[in-house]
């Protein structure tokens, strides 16, 4: 259910960017920015596409919503656009007459836009900022897909049995997420060795033996949160034990330096140093470390050259890896330190202190 403050507070962070890059209007389309503008709303037909089947177009004094015919009831009756404001323009499925109705409302003024789009300016970078500082009614959606989704993966972790294909763990994960109607955009399940092997195992009809990994990006509200969980079954032999937990300290470093007002690059290079400091110099090269998280998996990945500023609320989901090894899970940089969305419900917990700050993570789960 949409909230009229929130609403009312991002449309004018985008009539405040329209004011600063001298438009006269506003089209977003992509998924993302449909939903963050919305409060959640879905213009989507095909879950993994960027871009919807409906579009949101803000001048100076109104709102439309654009679509064919085929869109436009539920964009009224489910998403109520109407109620939040907007006047929506349909046109016959057959026909397609997006641009010229676009062009006939802009009236030769200035467009700004999400996505590559006629006689628009692309300011898709732009907009994304405009999302990065959650509001309160983000941050108790955020906090909702936060509990269902790691319930989800615990469960179907703790289910797993030596003997049962990758794929089929993914199946039932995706289930349980479906049950809640959690879209799962990106999942990977690993066993054994293809843990060590590849840093995106997607899943396949391998068998589990000894060891899995289960990873997730789920999205509800248009919001998407990022975990990953290890299961053993027997006990855990030295090594794993070893660089587990050389890979949780790394991941709490990134978590306890992701301040809002400082350099992203400063929480990058805290991480990068624990790398060196645990014994690990060289891994942070195989895979990027994570980043920026919100309504997209990553609004960016951190690396040396980022030069963005967290912002306060800000989500974030680092995710360092050693061979053989992950940890991530999804936070809310706050003034008060790191908000973790993502913490272990039915696993075991791993209690560990860094920077003063004392971080519940998710140990390995032995069966």
């Amino acid at each position: 259910m949409f909230v009229n403050e929130e609403i009312k507070e991002k449309k004018v962070r985008l009539r405040s960017l329209m004011k600063e890059l001298n438009l006269d209007g506003i089209y977003l389309k992509k998924q993302s920015n449909f939903s963050w503008l919305t409060c959640g709303g879905l213009n989507v037909v095909g879950i993994t596409l960027e871009l919807g089947v409906a579009g949101l177009l803000i001048t100076k004094d109104n709102e439309f919503a654009l679509c064919n015919n085929i869109e436009s009831p539920r964009m009224i009756l489910e998403e109520k656009l109407e109620q939040q404001g907007y006047q929506v323009i349909n046109y016959p499925w057959f026909t397609d007459r997006e641009t010229e109705l676009i062009q006939k409302i802009m009236a030769g003024g200035n467009l700004g836009a999400d996505h590559i789009f006629p006689f628009s300016v692309n300011i898709s970078n732009r907009i994304n900022s405009l999302r990065y500082s959650l509001t309160p009614w983000e941050i108790e959606r955020y906090k909702e897909l936060g509990v269902l989704t790691s319930l989800a993966i615990e469960e179907t972790a703790k289910d797993a049995k030596p003997g049962e294909k990758e794929c089929a763990v993914v199946g039932k994960l995706s289930q349980r997420l479906w049950e809640n109607r959690i879209d799962y955009i990106t999942t990977f399940c690993a066993a054994d060795d293809r843990i060590s092997l590849f840093r995106h195992p997607i899943a396949t009809e391998n068998r589990i033996k000894k060891r899995m990994m289960l990873c997730v990006n789920a999205r509800k509200y248009g919001l998407v949160v990022s975990l990953t969980r290890f299961v053993q079954f027997g006990k855990i032999p030295k090594e794993i034990r070893k660089i587990y937990d050389a890979n949780v300290l790394i991941d709490c470093t990134f978590m306890a330096n992701t301040v809002p007002g400082e350099p992203v690059s400063y929480a990058f290079n805290k991480g990068i140093d624990a790398y060196k400091n645990t014994g690990y110099p060289e891994e942070y090269k195989l895979h990027h470390q994570g980043g920026a998280i919100g309504y997209v998996g990553r609004d960016y990945k951190v690396d040396f050259e980022t030069k963005e500023i967290v912002q306060e609320n800000q989500a974030f989901a680092w995710n360092p890896s050693i061979t053989g090894s992950k940890s991530e899970d999804t936070m809310i940089a706050t003034n008060d330190g790191p908000v973790l969305l993502t913490i272990p419900r039915i696993f075991p917990e791993l209690k560990i202190q860094v920077d003063n700050i004392a971080f519940s993570r998710p140990d390995i789960l032995v069966l």
